[in-house]
């Protein structure tokens, strides 16, 4: 079957598959590069294990108010898992027969496993995030003092992550001062909630660590007329940037943070690492998001 194509639920319907399916779900979904890493990593696997060769990673387009019927149907099809993206993270959790421990304090889910008796929900964007950080900033979350921008679900899990791993203190930065507070108080019942502080003025940038990793959370980068998240003059030198936005390849942000000497990077890391590590919850094998990281490059170099 055809993995470029984008599906609906009434091709789910009549869904005839006969190898291991998985797929990516959301809407839109035509733009989503999952396919693309998935299917290039399924091709090398079946290099050196052949059973790999009838798995196949497919995308659908599917409706928020059909999600819960979709997700029972991709379950009697025995699609293997399932990765979601916008708008269905929080949806999905009503719909699913158990949440793992990560996902419950994320309060998303991108993940999903089959069982007989309904999927299993994970979240590996966190796990994404620090494995991009690493790799591109040579530094990780352990003892690392954070500012994270935006305050919708992907700040919510750059800041559970943060904590798992022993970030010094975490600082959250939103124009919002609403949806800040609905996050502060979403975050509160979180194991090292005490190291988590609101920077609610553009005075407290400055009396931040000299050092650090600033992380962009918010959608602000996907359009080249979109103002910058943060000015990055108002905050110390030596903080890099890591930008979850990954198209562009470069953002407003970056290409501020370069000009001003800081280490930066955009999120494809954390979208491939995110990924493999899907891949590695449905396979239970180890594997190699490098594979994933050039398909996914050359994607991109193509659009």
């Amino acid at each position: 079957m055809d993995t470029d194509k984008t599906y609906s639920y009434s091709d789910l319907e009549k869904w005839d598959f006969l190898g291991t399916a998985l797929a990516v779900i959301g809407q839109p979904i035509q733009h989503s590069l999952s396919p693309t890493m998935q299917n290039a990593l399924i091709r090398s696997l079946s290099e050196r294990e052949p059973s790999f060769s009838k798995w196949a990673y497919f995308k659908f387009e599917i409706d928020p108010n059909m999600l819960s019927e979709a997700l029972q149907l991709f379950h009697s099809k025995k699609f293997l898992g399932l990765n979601l993206t916008l708008p269905h993270k929080v949806l999905a959790l009503d719909s699913v027969k158990a949440v793992s421990e990560s996902a419950k304090n994320i309060g998303a889910i991108n993940t999903l496993k089959w069982t007989p008796s309904g999927y299993v929900g994970y979240n590996t964007d966190g796990y994404g995030l620090e494995m991009g950080i690493k790799s591109a900033l040579g530094v990780g979350l352990n003892n690392a003092n954070v500012l994270i921008l935006g305050a919708g679900g992907a700040a919510r899990a750059a800041v559970v992550q943060a904590l798992k791993q022993g970030a010094r203190s975490i600082y959250i930065r939103n124009r919002s001062k609403n949806r800040l507070n609905e996050l502060m108080n979403g975050l509160s019942g979180l194991a090292g909630f005490h190291k988590i502080q609101p920077i609610e003025t553009i005075e407290a940038l400055a009396e931040l660590p000299e050092q650090g990793i600033c992380i962009n959370a918010t959608s602000l980068g996907l359009k080249a007329e979109d103002p910058l998240p943060l000015d990055l003059t108002l905050m110390p030198a030596e903080w890099s940037v890591y930008d979850m936005v990954y198209n562009p390849k470069e953002t407003q942000l970056t290409k501020q943070a370069t000009e001003q000497n800081r280490m930066q990077s955009t999120g494809l890391g954390m979208l491939v690492h995110q990924g493999a590590k899907a891949f590695e919850l449905w396979s239970e094998k180890k594997v190699d998001a490098l594979i994933m990281e050039q398909a996914a490059e050359k994607a991109l170099e193509i659009k």
